[in-house]
């Protein structure tokens, strides 16, 4: 049983016809104007305007004739104008209901159809036919002010959900609509869905990279700020990548199309969102299956109710018709059905605003349920690459000196400790040249000579004997015990400093830390880095249970342990070596997926490689969840109180004079409760934890 994703009401997808596809998934409807709002929402729109216009002037002037004038031909001149807003603003009604008999299922369309043509129908009868009835009166302001305000709610209903839906098309709009295509000397230009990979494209300083592309020509600055949240435009050179709908701010690109469509990252990014917004969660399963027998029993007790007043509480035929449209058009399921998918929505397209991509509502449930947080250390707590954290020089040498020659002796070498201390001279704008001579010696370092004939020796305790290292022995250890890599600088026959090096913690690690544990969640820490680094990083953060030199299966196993005691684990890894562990956690957190959204193991992508964005997403989705019950329980106490009361229960307290107006107010308070259920999902893009 599928879900419309307009109004939420469960629909059979083998007999339905009316379905739609966007992305590759299929979605199903109840009925025309739901498949309407979802393909063209402004004729959907425009239509509801329209007929706004035309039923609330009719129906003040049938209010006035009913309450204030009292005509001779009055009741002749209600049925003409009531006639007018059943059928052409009403036709909706009528159309859904035709579409759920067809489909041999009911939806709110159905009760609204029934309950107005019931009301409009008996004061027709009245009207044309006067001496067949006991009494006169006519309910033809029933029926219309029902219909101008249910279509009323309609419309405040969807000017609501665009607001909710305002990430989505926020997101639509980053993608360029034509592309400068490059055929030899000449440049045209392309409509974007017609460009194929491998074409060369050009793009103009303050243009958006049309499709996910690599680099030939050109050297320019790219924001890419919508895409990973990165405020500082990055550099990008001939053989990088550079990802649709991301601005070129500088000179001039020459690029390559290899990714087009539905395979680029900002399509899967809101394809993403999407399937988020239209995805069930566990908690929703309740209310579709009362959904999905909720009309027809709504209608036997519209029947009974009526039956019975009129058979045995001896109101007349009239408060019986009453009686009925009341227990209809206050019975409508539309909260119920948008309960979920409007919280879902709102909270889906606030996180990616944050950079935080959910793959399905069942997993903003289960980030909500989250007491114990697994972390790898590498790529997640750290930024996986090592930088200079200390240099100390000794006999009479400065930083600068022992940073400039070390830096000079790994002009050479390709190994990313010394590419660390080549960039961190260049930082510090230390000019440095290629040795004259460069010998490297495998497990060891290098030795060099540079342009004034200077021996510099770099590498580890095996370059030195232990008179040299006496200078610098307690300093190595010390920093050694901090869990960094210590190289040894020497000039000539002296050691002139060291230099260590550490895979650094993002700036954002300790906070993120901080927020796990003061929301009450256990911390874990496990890494295949061996004890001593895994002990610092720990001790650094704060984080008191540690696992290290863990291979992906002994991961695994213990997030199986921890879920064996009742435990619900969320597993934060980079998405790559640590897929299995992702797999196996009851919530899987891929961290600094960027180009690469689609194959992330994980229920929930963090596109910036920033570490705290994952608690935001486990405190979204308790906020979610919330809201979601918030919002369930509004629907089902809406329905489970005025039923009830549609059905004659205050007959005894308040007369049959209640039934004066009790339709309209049902009217008026089940297109609140559709309203209610929409604003209260849209107070989630209130919260905030950052």
């Amino acid at each position: 049983m599928a879900t419309d994703p307009i109004c939420g009401m469960p629909v059979d997808e083998s007999g339905s016809k009316l379905r739609s596809e966007r992305n590759g998934r299929k979605y199903y409807f109840c009925s025309k104007s739901c498949k309407l709002q979802f393909e063209k929402p402004e004729r959907e729109m425009l239509f509801l305007k329209t007929a706004l216009l035309v039923s609330w002037p009719l129906t003040i002037i049938v209010a006035i004739l009913t309450y204030v004038l009292h005509p001779g031909y009055g009741n002749y001149i209600m049925f003409a104008l009531a006639s007018i807003v059943q059928f052409y603003a009403g036709r909706r009604f009528y159309a859904g209901a035709i579409d759920a008999i067809k489909s041999r299922s009911a939806n709110m369309d159905m009760l609204i159809a029934i309950g107005t043509t019931a009301a409009w129908a008996y004061s027709t009868a009245v009207t044309l036919m006067p001496t067949a009835f006991l009494t006169g009166g006519v309910y033809f302001d029933t029926s219309t002010v029902i219909i101008s305000l249910i279509l009323t709610g309609t419309y405040m209903q969807r000017l609501a959900e665009s607001r909710a839906s305002d990430a989505i098309s926020a997101l639509m709009a980053l993608q360029p609509k034509t592309a400068h295509v490059l055929n030899g000397n000449r440049v045209y230009d392309k409509p974007i869905e017609e460009i194929r990979k491998g074409e060369l494209l050009l793009v103009k300083p303050g243009e958006r990279i049309p499709t996910d592309s690599i680099v030939l020509e050109g050297t320019g600055s790219v924001d890419e700020s919508v895409i990973t949240g990165e405020s500082m435009p990055i550099t990008k050179r001939a053989g990088d990548k550079v990802i649709g709908g991301t601005i070129n701010t500088a000179s001039s690109l020459r690029i390559r199309a290899v990714k087009i469509g539905e395979d680029t990252v900002l399509s899967q990014i809101i394809k993403v969102v999407q399937d988020a917004a239209s995805s069930k969660v566990p908690i929703q399963k309740l209310a579709d299956r009362i959904s999905a027998y909720f009309v027809p029993v709504v209608v036997l007790i519209g029947i009974l109710s009526a039956s019975g007043w009129y058979l045995i509480g001896g109101v007349g035929p009239n408060t019986a018709i009453l009686i009925f449209v009341s227990v209809l058009i206050i019975a409508c399921p539309c909260a119920l059905g948008i309960a979920t998918p409007a919280a879902l929505l709102v909270s889906s397209g606030k996180a990616a605003r944050n950079g935080i991509l959910v793959k399905s509502g069942e997993s903003l449930q289960i980030a909500s349920r989250v007491n114990v947080v697994v972390l790898d250390k590498t790529g997640t707590l750290t930024k996986g690459k090592p930088e200079v954290t200390d240099v100390i020089p000794v006999s009479g040498y400065s930083k600068r000196e022992v940073l400039k020659y070390a830096a000079v002796a790994e002009m050479n070498s390709e190994h990313v400790l010394g590419r660390a201390i080549i960039g961190k001279a260049e930082s510090g704008k230390i000019k440095i040249g290629f040795p004259e001579k460069f010998n490297y010696r495998q497990g060891s370092g290098i030795i060099a000579i540079d342009k004034d004939g200077k021996r510099i020796v770099i590498g580890n305790r095996g370059l030195f004997d232990k008179e040299q290292l006496s200078k610098v022995e307690k300093a190595m250890e010390r920093l050694e015990l901090q869990g960094k890599t210590v190289l040894i600088v020497g000039i000539g026959k002296q050691v002139s400093g060291i230099i260590a090096l550490a895979d650094v913690l993002k700036g954002d690690s300790k906070r993120a830390i901080n927020a796990f544990k003061n929301s009450g969640r256990e911390v874990w820490l496990i890494t295949g880095d061996n004890e001593r680094v895994a002990n610092a990083v720990a001790k650094q953060l704060g984080i008191e249970n540690v696992m290290a030199q863990a291979k992906p299966i002994d991961k695994m196993e213990k997030i199986k342990e921890l879920q064996s005691n009742g435990k619900i684990v969320a597993m934060i890894g980079d998405g790559v070596n640590d897929a299995p562990a992702l797999t196996k956690a009851d919530l899987g957190i891929a961290i600094g997926a960027g180009t690469d959204v689609a194959i992330q193991a994980g229920g929930i992508i963090l596109i910036r490689n920033n570490i705290y964005d994952a608690f935001i997403a486990l405190e979204l989705g308790k906020r979610t969840m919330s809201k979601i019950r918030q919002n369930l329980f509004w629907a089902f106490g809406y329905n489970i109180v005025l039923i009830p009361i549609a059905a004659g229960l205050l007959i005894p307290v308040f007369t049959i004079s209640i039934y004066s107006f009790l339709p309209m107010l049902a009217a008026l308070a089940m297109a609140f409760s559709s309203v209610t259920v929409v604003s209260n999902s849209l107070l989630l893009t209130r919260s905030t934890t950052k």
